[in-house]
C-alpha cells in the first residue's frame, strides 16, 4: 500500500501556516486550564491534532520523522510518571496521595504548583498516545513483509 501524500497547494500552505498556531492554542489551553475551562487533557488532545494534521497532509513517514516512535514512547512514559510522581512526593511529604498542600509551604501555593504539574503530566500523555493511536491506525495494513 503507498503511502498518501497531499498534493493540493492549499492544504500544504494552510497546514503549514496552522501548525504553529494550533500548538500555541494548546499551550495556552494547558497553562490556563487552573484558572478556567481546559486543561491537560483538552490541551493534549489539541496539540495532537496539528501533529495528526501534519501526518495528513504531508504522509505518516514525514509525521514519524517530527514525533519518531521512540521519543513518542518515552514521553507517553514520563507524562505518566509525572502525574504518579506528583502523588508519591506528596507521601513523602507526609500528605494523602496528590494531596498538593504539602507541596509548598503556603497551602495556596502547593495546589497552583501541584495541579500545573498534575495538568501537565496528563496533557503530555494524552498528546502523546493520541498520536500514537493515529500512526499506528494509519499503517495499519502497510507490511514490509
Amino acid at each position: 500500500m503507498q503511502e498518501k501524500i497531499s498534493t493540493s497547494p492549499i492544504f500544504n500552505i494552510v497546514s503549514r501556516i496552522l501548525f504553529a498556531p494550533i500548538i500555541i492554542f494548546g499551550l495556552y489551553v494547558q497553562f490556563h486550564g487552573d484558572y478556567g475551562p481546559g486543561g491537560g487533557f483538552q490541551a493534549g488532545v489539541i496539540i495532537a491534532a496539528a501533529f495528526i494534521l501534519y501526518s495528513m497532509i504531508f504522509g505518516l513517514k514525514n509525521g514519524e520523522t517530527l514525533v519518531p516512535v521512540k521519543i513518542n514512547r518515552y514521553l507517553m512514559c514520563v507524562g505518566v510518571l509525572l502525574y504518579a510522581g506528583v502523588g508519591l512526593v506528596s507521601l513523602f511529604l507526609n500528605g494523602k496521595y496528590l494531596d498538593y498542600n504539602v507541596l509548598s509551604s503556603d497551602p495556596s501555593g502547593g495546589q497552583h504548583l501541584g495541579i500545573i504539574l498534575v495538568e501537565l503530566g496528563v496533557g503530555i500523555t494524552v498528546a502523546t498516545v493520541m498520536i500514537a493511536l493515529y500512526h499506528s491506525f494509519a499503517s495499519f495494513g502497510d507490511s514490509n513483509d
